[in-house]
């Protein structure tokens, strides 16, 4: 009887199954095929990146901290900037008046509260842990200026009616008096100081960073010759007011345009894009002051 070799193995002990066989084989292919792609998920937290990329995913010059807390949480960075972009881009509009808005931005008190306050406090006590001792500061700074912004615009606080004079009609009178205006102009005067520190200290990060805290300086400074102004004579530089805040609508607008640049080159950065947006790298142009005093050491 002629033997059919296409149902028998060669050594004649029995039928052979080549879709049992095949079926065996693409099953290893694919557990081997799991386990690569396992192993690289793993050992993913283990690769080094440059230090330009570092700047770029946290905005400060890489550091060494102890622990392997980077490998372990996500970057927080996106999420603060988050925060901060939904509340001052609509701000920005709102003090430029566009489309007849107005007000102070109060209509989006909600996301100063929620999106500047709260996603900037989780980003910035992330970054703490993290070991990323500047943007940190940054975020958890913000984060107090948009709980400190909506809770002035909001009544409960009595920020502005509790300087309404005796006998007034409506508390909103407050609003136009002289301790008030001069009062928050200085709150707006002390946030521009503050940027001013973190604008030197973001030259050693990058342009971009440095653009955004720039243009936050002179927004916070025609913000507060706005206040002052009113503060001065209420109805007699009301127009000159109302040209500053314009001004600082406009600051404010492009600081969130370099925001939303920066916000757009993390996302890309973090999900490994095959293409990548510069953002304009810092940190070699001021050497670090551990790299000078090592060099001086070994001289």
């Amino acid at each position: 009887m002629e033997k059919d070799h296409d149902t028998h193995d060669t050594n004649g002990h029995g039928p052979a199954s080549p879709r049992t066989h095949d079926h065996g084989s693409d099953e290893h292919i694919n557990y081997r095929s799991r386990e690569d792609a396992l192993h690289r998920v793993r050992t993913a937290g283990s690769v080094s990146i440059s230090p330009e990329l570092f700047e770029k995913l946290y905005l400060s010059p890489q550091n060494k901290v102890k622990g392997d807390l980077r490998k372990t949480f996500g970057n927080p960075t996106p999420i603060a900037l988050v925060g901060f972009l939904v509340s001052l881009f609509p701000l920005s509009m709102d003090l430029m008046g566009w489309r007849g808005a107005g007000g102070s931005g109060a209509a989006s008190i909600g996301a100063y509260f929620f999106f500047g306050g709260l996603l900037m406090l989780i980003g910035g006590l992330f970054e703490w842990i993290l070991g990323n001792t500047f943007p940190s500061v940054v975020f958890l700074t913000f984060s107090g200026f948009w709980f400190t912004f909506g809770a002035t615009l909001n009544p409960s606080f009595a920020a502005w009616s509790s300087y309404a004079p005796p006998g007034a009609s409506s508390v909103t009178e407050g609003l136009q008096t002289q301790g008030f205006n001069a009062s928050f102009g200085f709150f707006l005067l002390t946030m521009g100081m503050i940027c001013l520190v973190f604008l030197v200290c973001s030259l050693r990060t990058n342009l971009v960073f440095f653009i955004i805290f720039l243009t936050l300086i002179i927004g916070f400074g025609l913000l507060t010759g706005a206040y002052w102004a009113l503060a001065s004579n209420y109805a007699g530089n009301a127009a000159f007011a109302n040209r500053c805040i314009v001004g600082g609508g406009a600051t404010f607008f492009v600081t969130c345009l370099a925001g939303w640049w920066i916000f757009f080159a993390i996302m890309l950065a973090v999900l490994d894009f095959p293409f990548q947006i510069p953002v304009g790298d810092l940190s070699h142009v001021i050497k670090p002051r551990s790299q000078r005093m090592s060099g001086a050491g070994e001289a």
